[in-house]
């Protein structure tokens, strides 16, 4: 305990009264937001490369909800306390006693402050861990230039408590500002307003107007230029990267134009994109007005830019509308998921829309062998548990999105889209549960078209496991001609060079090599490889597929297999990868030396899930 005014034994007496009833809201976050809630985040901080620090203090602006409150409980993961202060109504800082939980292996923390009465404004004085779970200090040797080092943060879920002390819940929205102090010839982007004139004298400043979650706080300190896209978009990469990150990102304002005319009108000011080192462990991170991206989406056609359409989508489902907890992550990532496929198809046309989603479907189903039937409902009927993870987080995405096209193939689009449209119109800059959309279903479309859906229907889609038998699956007739090639190709029917491949677009490739993945032998892999090099495609997720179909096949791919995962860090290639490596008792140990190299180039969360994977072993 830190003992700083007379406040002690007031301090002991609230722990008792905060302690279990921050249980009842969201149970991975200590905060008491039915008390107190944070309005405006300050954050002033110095970021030390020799160290991996950040180190500073948070000034949080307080609304104070119940008047008999006198504590603030913040959650914090691995932060070094050193003093908190409170504002006086003479508006002096003075001192205030605190103390901290024991640690949590999950929710690290908590932060509990006694205080005297409700202060306007508290002053967190903190330093980070060099293992914050939200951030990757990297070296020089790891960038594109060898010359400066970098730094990126990923704070979703719950990991901003690790670079600040925050109420990490997204139910509590802040606007923020910032002050950061960078080495000299680094740039500092932040999710907020970027100015791109900025030099860092007397420190890099932000400032984001719009409410926000904690889990959409975001830095990234680098050599970084920056690319001007259109009159709101632009792209910020490291300099040997930034021509054709420009390139590949060009349609991003015409993506705005798309969303806009279907939802309404982007409500974020600009819409910039920051593509960091390819150890960034997802696609992409929706933070509001700096889109954190992986560079494997850069492929030099612009064929897997259905990721830019996925983390704009965000802006609407996501960031406008935010699941109020994680249980209800679907609201996020199933309606982004579902708004993506109508951006692809407003800009590129209904064929490739509609491959996309057959290959999503597929996917899905696909994945279903792996997950327990309890994760396989969109949300639980248990009281809130705040977490994705008690159902499956990855099936959020299509089976959330299959929902939504499935009221829109059933409503019309002349009656679905004015819905959907209304649904964030009517929640923006707001946080909500699935209760609260099955609310606005009822009343907005049900209720006039109850055809569309019965109530049972609709409770087998969020609380039944898999896909309901009503559910339509899509059928491409472009992938349904590339299906026979495949069956006649299997079957020694057809001989590779034979396949008519010259118009296949990035989509087919992928839903070829997942249709022959534990299929084909070594020698038919082969033979792809010789033909159209696909070990060897600049198309990651071509190669990821490749890569995986070959090591269960035992085809030998180690030497480009090595390359990349020595360069990727993202979960959705780095884990299969390995999982189907471990496997096979002929590539174990040589997978573990490739990891013992490769893991320290890998962001904590990618660390953290291939080590779950060596645990299983």
């Amino acid at each position: 305990m830190q003992n700083h005014t007379p406040l002690r034994l007031l301090l002991c007496a609230l722990l008792a009264q905060t302690g279990t009833a921050a249980m009842a809201q969201d149970p991975l976050s200590y905060a008491r937001y039915d008390q107190v809630r944070t309005t405006d985040l300050h954050l002033d901080l110095k970021a030390d490369f020799g160290r991996k620090t950040l180190s500073g203090y948070a000034e949080l602006t307080l609304n104070w909800l119940d008047k008999s409150a006198r504590s603030l409980v913040l959650d914090t993961r691995q932060l070094s306390i050193a003093k908190v202060q409170v504002l006086q109504p003479n508006g002096r800082w003075a001192p205030a006693s605190y103390m901290m939980d024991k640690p949590d292996a999950e929710k690290g923390q908590a932060l509990r402050i006694a205080l005297a009465n409700q202060p306007e404004k508290v002053r967190v004085y903190y330093r980070t861990a060099p293992t914050a779970s939200a951030l990757q200090w990297m070296t020089p040797q790891q960038t594109m230039s060898g010359k400066r080092p970098f730094m990126f943060s990923q704070s979703e879920t719950i990991d901003a408590r690790s670079w600040a002390p925050v109420q990490d819940t997204p139910a509590v929205r802040f606007t923020y500002s910032a002050r950061v102090d960078a080495p000299s010839g680094l740039r500092v982007v932040m999710s907020a307003e970027n100015d791109q004139k900025a030099n860092g004298q007397g420190g890099w400043k932000f400032k984001m107007p719009q409410p926000i979650p904690s889990y959409l706080l975001a830095i990234a300190i680098g050599e970084i230029e920056v690319r001007n896209l259109g009159p709101r978009t632009a792209v910020y990469a490291e300099p040997a990267r930034i021509d054709a990150a420009a390139h590949e990102l060009a349609d991003t304002e015409k993506m705005i134009d798309a969303a806009e005319s279907l939802y309404g009108p982007y409500r974020w000011g600009r819409y910039d994109m920051l593509v960091l080192p390819p150890s960034f462990p997802i696609g992409g991170m929706e933070n509001p007005r700096m889109t954190f991206l992986t560079p494997t989406m850069i492929a030099g056609d612009r064929s897997l830019v259905d990721l830019i359409a996925h983390e704009l989508a965000h802006s609407w489902s996501g960031n406008l509308v935010t699941n109020a907890s994680w249980k209800h992550w679907w609201l996020n990532e199933g309606f982004t998921t579902y708004v993506t496929t109508r951006i692809v198809e407003s800009l590129y046309g209904a064929e490739v829309a509609e491959m996309g989603l057959q290959l999503e479907q597929e996917e899905l189903f696909a994945s279903l062998k792996d997950i327990p039937v309890p994760k396989q409902a969109l949300i639980t009927r248990d009281p809130d548990t705040g977490t994705a993870t008690y159902t499956d987080e990855g099936l959020a995405y299509p089976k959330g999105a299959w929902l939504l096209h499935t009221l829109e193939q059933r409503a019309g689009r002349a009656v679905f889209d004015p819905f959907l449209r209304g649904w964030f119109d009517q929640h923006a800059f707001q946080s909500a549960t699935t209760e609260q959309f099955v609310s606005y279903l009822q009343k907005n479309l049900l209720a006039q078209h109850p055809e569309v859906m019965t109530q049972a229907e609709l409770d087998e889609w969020l609380y039944g496991a898999g896909v309901p038998a009503s559910a339509r699956r899509v059928t491409s007739p472009r992938l349904a001609g590339l299906d026979a090639q495949r069956d006649a190709w299997l079957k020694g029917e057809l001989a590779t060079p034979s396949l008519a491949t010259k118009n296949w677009i990035a989509i087919e490739w992928m839903h070829f090599l997942n249709d022959i993945d534990g299929k084909a032998g070594a020698a038919q892999l082969k033979e792809l490889d010789q033909a159209f090099g696909l070990a060897k495609s600049g198309n990651n997720e071509v190669a990821f597929r490749f890569y995986l179909a070959s090591v269960k096949a035992g085809y030998d791919v180690r030497a480009p297999l090595k390359s990349f995962l020595l360069s990727v860090g993202r979960k959705k290639f780095v884990v299969p990868l390995y999982t189907a490596l471990l496997k096979n008792p002929a590539d174990r140990d040589w997978a573990l030396a490739l990891y013992k190299e490769a893991r320290p180039r890998y962001h904590p969360d990618t660390q953290k899930a291939v080590n779950k994977l060596l645990e299983k072993k």
